[in-house]
C-alpha cells in the first residue's frame, strides 16, 4: 500500500494595506514564492525518488481570511512543510502558519525599500511566544528590490530546512515493524513504542517471529517471484569456505535449504513491511496489505537463529539499493531489532535517498596498538586512530563503496542513480560466508566486504536515557584504506567473515571529539549507522524539528541550523540550549 507523498507549501506573505501598498508588492512577493518553489523542485527529491511538489497559496496572504484559505489549500494538497516568504512588513499573528505539527520557516528578503527583516523578526517572536518554533532565513547581503535571485546562503538554508522538514512529514503516520522482541538483552531492541509514537509519529507493529515461519511453511508469498529471486541469487552469490568445525558443517542439502530460506526471508520481510498485491491471487488478502512500515527490524538471536537460518542475507538485501528485481529504494531494517539504530538508518535514508549501513562499533585501534600488532604507522585521516565498524553478518552492499562518483572517488549512489551495472559491481565485492554455527546454530550466510577508503561518511547513534528521553550523537569522518596485510592482521582478530569499515572521525579537540578513543567511548551503545557524505548539518536540523537533543557532534558552528527559538535558550552554550529547547517544547506528538 502507498500513501500520498507530502508536499511543500509556500506562503507568499504581504502587507495587507490597500490603496497602493499591497498593490506595489504583489508581483515581488509572488515572484519570491515562485523562485523558492523552482529552487526546491530543482534540487530535492523525496527519499523514494519521486520529484518534490511545491504548493503556492492562490493569493498573497495579507490577513486572517487569506491565511485560512491558504490552510485549506495546504490541507487539500497534503502539505507537510511550510515556508513563508516576504519582502516587506506584514501582520505577524494574522498571517503566520499555526499548524502545530508542520515544520515552519520564514524567508525575509534582505532589502532596504521595505522592512522584510522587521516582519521576519516580529513573526518569529510571535511564533516563539505561542510555542511554534520556526526557522529564520535572512540573507547576509542586502539585495535590490528588483533582484529576483536567491543568494547562496539563503538557498542553503531553504534546502536544508526542506530536506529535514520532508523527513518529518514523511515519518508521520507510518509504521515500524518489530519482528520478534529483545535480542540478547540489547536495550535498543526493547522497542520503546512511546518514543516512536510521540517523537516520530510512527506506529509500532509488534509481530512474533512465528509469523515469518508461517508464511514460509504455508507458501504465503509469490512463488514465481521467489523462483526469479533464486535464479538471480544462484548467478551472483559467491560463497566462501565453510570454516565451521567438521561436526557443525552442513551437508549440501542443508546448505541449499539454508540458502533458499535466507533469500525467502528477504521477500517475506518486504511483504510484511510494504504489502504485496500478488498475494490476493492466492487468497491471502489480509497478508497482501502489509503493515505500512517505513522501517523494521528482526530479533533473530537467539530464539530464531538457534534453530533457523539467521537474517543476514535478508537484512543485507533489504538495506541495499537493489535485489533480484534490480535497483530500488532501500528498506531500513535493523539487525537484532535494535530499533534505535533502525531509526538512525531511517533518518539517513530520508535525508539522502541512499543506503545506510548498520554496524557494530567494535574496536578502537590507537596508532600505538596498530604499530605494535602490525608494524604499520597509521597515516592520513587515520593518523590519530581508527574505529572498526563490523556488523555480525549483515550490512548494506552499498557500504562497500564499490561505485565511483563523477570525481573518480568511491561513493554510495542515491538509489535512483544506481544502475544494473552498479548492482553487479557491488555484488562482485561481496563474499558470503557460512555462519559460525557455534553462535548461529541454525546456520545462515554472512556477507563479507571491505569498504573502500577515502569516502566522506557520517555516523550517528540514537540512545534513550531514563528521565531525559532520546539523545543523539553525530560523527562525520572518512572511510580508511589499510594495506592488505595490515587489514588482514586486524580483521582476523575478530570475525573475518563479516563486513568491515575502517572509520576515522574528524576531531575537534573538544568533548567527545577530543580524540578517536573519546568518540567511541561516547557512542552510547554497541551499534551505530552510517551513510555516504558529510550530512551532519542536515541531521542536526532534523533532530531539532523532532525535539531530539544532540549530545555530541563535530559539525562546524557555521553549519548548525536550528529554529530561532533555540538561540533564546542560550547562545554561549549551543549544546545546552539544544537540550533546554527540546525539553521545553517536548515531543511533536504528545508527552513522552
Amino acid at each position: 500500500m502507498k500513501t500520498a507523498l507530502p508536499t511543500i507549501g509556500i506562503r507568499p506573505t504581504i502587507d495587507g494595506r490597500r490603496l497602493g501598498v499591497r498593490e506595489s508588492l504583489e508581483d515581488q512577493t509572488m515572484n519570491m514564492a515562485k523562485a523558492a518553489a523552482a529552487l526546491i523542485e530543482a534540487n530535492i527529491r523525496h527519499a523514494s525518488g519521486e520529484p518534490v511538489k511545491c504548493v503556492i497559496a492562490d493569493t498573497c496572504i495579507g490577513g486572517p481570511a487569506e491565511a485560512a484559505a491558504c490552510a485549506d489549500k495546504f490541507k487539500a494538497n497534503n502539505v507537510g512543510v511550510s515556508l513563508a516568504v516576504t519582502p516587506c512588513w506584514c501582520y505577524g499573528s494574522e498571517t503566520f502558519d499555526m499548524d502545530p505539527f508542520t515544520p515552519k520557516a520564514i524567508w525575509g528578503f534582505n532589502g532596504t525599500e521595505r522592512p522584510g527583516a522587521v516582519y521576519l523578526a516580529a513573526a518569529l517572536a510571535g511564533l516563539n511566544q505561542k510555542g511554534f518554533p520556526a526557522f529564520s532565513i535572512y540573507g547576509k547581503d542586502v539585495q535590490d528590490a528588483t533582484d529576483t535571485s536567491i543568494p547562496e546562503d539563503v538557498a542553503e538554508k531553504i534546502l536544508r530546512f526542506c530536506r529535514a522538514g520532508l523527513a518529518v512529514a514523511t515519518l508521520r503516520g507510518k509504521g515500524y515493524l518489530s519482528i520478534g522482541g529483545c535480542s540478547m538483552g540489547i536495550a535498543g531492541s526493547i522497542v520503546d513504542q512511546s518514543f516512536w509514537e510521540n517523537y516520530l509519529g510512527i506506529r509500532v507493529q509488534a509481530v512474533d517471529m512465528t509469523e515469518v515461519r508461517r508464511r514460509m511453511d504455508q507458501k504465503i508469498y509469490d512463488e514465481a517471484e521467489f523462483d526469479l529471486a533464486m535464479q538471480w541469487a544462484d548467478s551472483v552469490f559467491k560463497f566462501a569456505e565453510d570454516k565451521n568445525r567438521p561436526d557443525l558443517k552442513l551437508d549440501e542439502a542443508g546448505r541449499r535449504k539454508t540458502f533458499r530460506e535466507s533469500v525467502l526471508m528477504a521477500m517475506i520481510f518486504r511483504d510484511m513491511m510494504q504489502g504485496n498485491p500478488k498475494l490476493k491471487k492466492i487468497d491471502r488478502e489480509e497478508e497482501s496489505l502489509g503493515y505500512q512500515a517505513i522501517a523494521g527490524g528482526f530479533q533473530g538471536q537467539r530464539h530464531w537463529t538457534d534453530f533457523y537460518p539467521n537474517g543476514d542475507i535478508a537484512e543485507t538485501l533489504l538495506n541495499s539499493t537493489f535485489d533480484w528485481n534490480g535497483p530500488r529504494a532501500p528498506l531500513p531494517f535493523a539487525t537484532e531489532n535494535d530499533s534505535l539504530n533502525g531509526a538512525c538508518l531511517l533518518f539517513g535514508y530520508l535525508l539522502t535517498g541512499q543506503a545506510n549501513v548498520f554496524a557494530d562499533v567494535r574496536t578502537y585501534w590507537s596508532p600505538e596498538a596498530v604499530k605494535r600488532v602490525t608494524g604499520y604507522t597509521l597515516e592520513g585521516h587515520a593518523k590519530d586512530g581508527i574505529i572498526h565498524l563490523i556488523n555480525s553478518g549483515s550490512a548494506a552492499l552499498d557500504g562497500c563503496m564499490a561505485c565511483t562518483g563523477k570525481d573518480g572517488q568511491p561513493v554510495m549512489k542515491k538509489h535512483w542513480d544506481v544502475t544494473p551495472d552498479d548492482a553487479k559491481t557491488m555484488m562482485e565485492q561481496a563474499v558470503w560466508c557460512p555462519a559460525n554455527r557455534e553462535y548461529f546454530r541454525g546456520g545462515g550466510y554472512s556477507v563479507h566486504y571491505v569498504t573502500r577508503g577515502g569516502a566522506p561518511v557520517t555516523m550517528m547513534r540514537l540512545n534513550i536515557v531514563k528521565g531525559l528521553g532520546p539523545v543523539l550523537i553525530v560523527a562525520e569522518g572518512w572511510s580508511v584504506d589499510l594495506p592488505a596485510e595490515v587489514h588482514k592482521t586486524l580483521d582476523e582478530r575478530t570475525d573475518p567473515g563479516w563486513p568491515t569499515t575502517w572509520f576515522a572521525p574528524r576531531l575537534t579537540g573538544k568533548g567527545a571529539f577530543t580524540d578517536v578513543y573519546s568518540v567511541m567511548a561516547n557512542m552510547g551503545a554497541n551499534h551505530g549507522a552510517f551513510t555516504y557524505g558529510h550530512i551532519g548539518a542536515d541531521i542536526l536540523t532534523l533532530a531539532s524539528m523532532l525535539r531530539i537533543p544532540v549530545y555530541a557532534h563535530n559539525i562546524p558552528d557555521d553549519q548548525i541550523y536550528r529554529p530561532s527559538a533555540w538561540g533564546l535558550h542560550g547562545t554561549a552554550d549551543p549544546e545546552g540550549a539544544d537540550f533546554r529547547a527540546c525539553a521545553n517544547y517536548g515531543p511533536l506528538y504528545g508527552k513522552y
